[in-house]
């Protein structure tokens, strides 16, 4: 039996060398730090014991998610949905809408 090798795989790329040399992958980057961004600010209105419980989801042309734990925690966050698109739009976005869903558990 041959012992395994140690030596790195030639002309491997780094996670971040390959995020930032992909075109593809950059827009993914650039989609996760657009979500992130909007997460941070509709943040200070989502009820603390909530927070834990939601994250953010994707963005694309009708919108942005935002992912919940379960059915409780998303009828919640459709109630705060027109301050959530409000803070929003003060933040500078253009908001078609604010969607909702549960997440699936992986």
């Amino acid at each position: 039996m041959k012992p395994k090798s140690s030596a790195a795989t030639p002309n491997a790329l780094s996670i971040t060398e390959a995020l930032h040399g992909s075109a593809p992958l950059a827009r993914l980057r650039e989609a996760l730090r657009d979500s992130g961004a909007r997460f941070d600010a509709v943040r200070p209105a989502i009820p603390r014991t909530l927070l834990a419980h939601v994250k953010p989801g994707p963005v694309d042309a009708e919108g942005w998610s935002l992912l919940a734990a379960n059915a409780s925690v998303a009828a919640k966050l459709r109630q705060l949905a027109p301050r959530l698109e409000e803070l929003l739009r003060e933040g500078g976005w253009v908001v078609c809408s604010v969607r909702i869903k549960v997440a699936t558990p992986s």
